[in-house]
């Protein structure tokens, strides 16, 4: 049977017929990997997820973590499921083989990830944050952290965080507090507080490693004054460090994923942590971590909204119920809903919104790998510039689309949908959540808008634009329905670059981010409508159910939804200042 939480043949055509994968082992970085390996790798994930990950999926999320102001206790099941994943070498698949790593591109790697993210997200956001915090401190830390804590980390033992967030600052991070005071030994000691620390405490391993931003006294102000340390639970020697665990924060969704408020020296001493880096530089580092879970949390939002489209799907095979339109006989038996058109409406919104994600969370994996170890130094910056200018839509249009593709596998299952006996009102909640992890759409939009399509003089933008153009001229090339699809990616990539042109050309920089979301949701759309022009074009005139479900799939995006940005392209250009003149005493 077909598995409910992915579609390995969705993961195949991608990665082998699309992004054609295979060719990075001919790099000497990842020589020692095959087909063969990569499908190993994948096997493992898929059944380490369905096993360990997925049967306590509703558990957790029924029986949250608790805390007595002593200590966390949460189900037995989370950490046998994450001692289950540290053997497997899953953990490290992707790292340099010098740290224990498995060399795996990055690629393949976030497509076994995304089977845990399917499974269940909460467990899988303990490894997903550890991850995190190793990639940080092997690319800024010094050889002494990454032995200290990265190794044990790889291994599963030791578990990781990042700490950025204060109840006072929110995500205006050039307002935290928290302060690191320096020591003779060399070094500091850690006084504040952290709010929204997921995974913050548990005893799920030996320690818990925190990426902690601080401010050093007499440092600039602002986020040019912020430095970043590494503030352990436990201390070297084994003692216990002064990180005291103030409260659980209760969710929506992620439940089984512990979160929480932290104190950082509320012993008087204040908790020791280590520098990372160079002091006033550790917002730039700690980018490394927030841009890759900004990625993570996309990949996280595609799986919840493909595991609910493919319950939706098998609900709607299965589910007896109505007849056709045109069928006058009430003794007829009752067909299954997917014969109905609106329901296959709203299975066909599900898989352009999920395999549409997929894709562009696969894409930017492999941009990754290119910028890693493609053996022109051109490639791996051009690589490095389109990930910059992607990263925004890779968070939120999955987070965005694929909530509402949750949204309508309830619909799908109609009353039933709402019910705790169905998936898909937890993948609901879950997913809820990710519109908000690593920055709201709003930050996410003026990211894209403020900073990535008008940084290096508009390079970004520019390669964007010249990427999609590659192919839409593929698109031409090969005429028919393909030209057709590629006139109409042409036409939106076009009002991309004019309406930036003209919300910076105002002169106004208020006018011009006023509204960053509704543009970071046209760009997002119009970036998602050339990833299903490129899977119509792998595609090609391969005959079968599954190719004539992915055009089925790119004809109803470029029907239903790439028109949407019309609208949003005109309101764009007219510089409207509706929200901007709105005075908060009319509310």
């Amino acid at each position: 049977m077909a598995s409910l939480l992915l579609s390995r043949r969705d993961l195949e055509f991608l990665l082998y017929e699309w992004l054609d994968v295979e060719a990075l082992t001919k790099r000497p970085y990842y020589a020692d990997h095959s087909r063969d390996t990569f499908d190993a790798a994948m096997d493992l994930a898929e059944e380490v997820a369905t096993e360990h990950f997925a049967t306590h999926n509703k558990r957790a999320d029924a029986e949250e973590p608790q805390f007595d102001g002593v200590r966390v206790t949460m189900i037995p099941e989370v950490k046998q499921a994450l001692d289950v994943l540290a053997e497997t070498g899953l953990l490290s698949a992707a790292l340099p083989a010098e740290v224990g790593g498995g060399q795996v591109p990055g690629v393949v790697a976030r497509a076994c990830f995304a089977w845990f993210q399917a499974a269940n997200v909460g467990t899988a956001a303990y490894p997903f944050l550890t991850l995190g915090n190793a990639n940080l401190l092997l690319t800024h830390g010094s050889q002494e952290l990454v032995d200290r804590y990265v190794r044990p980390m790889l291994e599963g033992r030791f578990h990781g965080t990042m700490c950025l967030s204060e109840p006072q600052a929110g995500s205006s991070l050039a307002d935290i507090v928290t302060r690191a005071e320096p020591q003779d030994d060399g070094t500091y000691r850690v006084f504040g507080n952290k709010m929204w620390i997921s995974g913050g405490d548990h005893e799920l391993g030996e320690n818990i490693v925190h990426l902690v931003l601080a401010k050093i006294p007499g440092g600039p102000a602002g986020v040019k004054g912020i430095s970043l340390l590494v503030v352990p639970k436990f201390l070297p020697d084994g003692a216990r460090n002064d990180v005291v665990l103030a409260g659980l924060n209760h969710k929506m969704g992620y439940r089984g994923t512990t979160n929480t408020m932290l104190n950082f020296g509320e012993g008087g001493a204040g908790a020791v942590g280590y520098l990372v880096g160079e002091p006033h530089r550790g917002l730039t580092y700690m980018f490394h971590m927030m841009n890759e879970a900004r990625i993570g949390v996309g990949g996280g939002a595609t799986a919840l909204g493909y595991t609910g489209y493919l319950k939706a799907l098998d609900y709607a095979k299965n589910r007896p119920q109505g007849r056709p339109v045109a069928g006058k006989d009430p003794n007829a038996p009752q067909v299954p809903i997917i014969e109905h058109p609106d329901v296959r409406r709203m299975l066909l919104a599900q898989k352009s919104y999920v395999e549409g994600a997929l894709a562009l969370n696969l894409y930017c994996a492999r941009l990754l790998d290119e910028e890693r170890t493609a053996p022109e130094a051109a490639d791996r910056d051009r690589a490095h510039l389109l990930l910059d200018v992607l990263t925004p839509i890779a968070k939120s249009w999955p987070s965005q689309w694929c909530l509402e593709a949750n949204d309508l596998a309830i619909q799908v299952h109609g009353g039933y949908g709402y019910t705790r006996e169905y998936d898909v009102e937890q993948h609901y909640r879950d997913n809820r959540l990710n519109p908000i992890h690593e920055g709201t759409h709003g930050i996410q939009g003026l990211d894209l808008l403020g900073r990535k399509v008008v940084m290096q003089g508009g390079a970004g933008l520019a390669l964007l634009g010249a990427t999609l153009g590659e192919t839409v001229a593929r698109a031409t090339a090969a005429g028919g329905e393909a030209a057709v699809l590629g006139a109409a990616l042409g036409a939106a990539a076009e009002r991309v670059g004019a309406v930036t042109a003209t919300l910076w050309g105002s002169g106004d920089p208020e006018v011009a981010l006023a509204n960053a979301s509704i543009y970071l949701e046209a760009v997002g759309h119009t970036v998602v409508a050339w990833m299903w022009l490129e899977q119509f074009l792998a595609a090609d005139a391969r005959e079968g159910a599954f190719y004539d479900g992915k055009r089925q799939a790119a004809r109803y995006f470029y029907r239903y939804e790439l028109p949407k940005t019309g609208p949003q392209f005109d309101l764009l250009v007219s510089l409207d200042r509706t929200t901007l003149d709105t005075s908060s005493d009319w509310f």
